[in-house]
């Protein structure tokens, strides 16, 4: 059974930093794209940032020289910093994985992090 657990949540104040981590265990075989995910109240979950095990990255438009995404192959966790935080950054923040379990590509989610940006 594979688990992805999010970590780094929490209230910041406009202009403030985060930095979420998301680690992924279970029988696992190997990770192609791990991304961050949002989604605040009323609106549709939407990609924030993706990246390849082969170190191909994009980030969605309203985030781009504000965060960056990162990732550790050796221990399957990828990582979301979040600088300059904006009050329109707040919603809950979920990982995701593209996984390899030996027979076939599977998605997995983890349980969502709370982020909320207000002075």
């Amino acid at each position: 059974q594979v688990q992805l657990v999010e970590s780094g949540g929490g209230l910041v104040q406009p202009g403030g930093s985060l930095r979420l981590s998301c680690a992924a265990s279970g029988s696992i075989f190997s990770i192609n794209a791990m991304g961050w995910y949002r989604q605040a109240p009323g609106k549709e979950r939407e990609l924030v940032a993706r990246i390849t095990r082969g170190g191909s990255i994009n980030y969605t438009d309203s985030v781009k020289g504000r965060f960056t995404i990162s990732r550790d192959n050796a221990k399957n966790t990828v990582y979301l910093q979040m600088n300059s935080l904006k009050p329109e950054d707040t919603a809950v923040y979920y990982c995701n994985a593209h996984i390899y379990l030996g027979s076939n590509y599977y998605d997995y989610w983890g349980q969502g992090t709370q982020v909320t940006v207000s002075s």
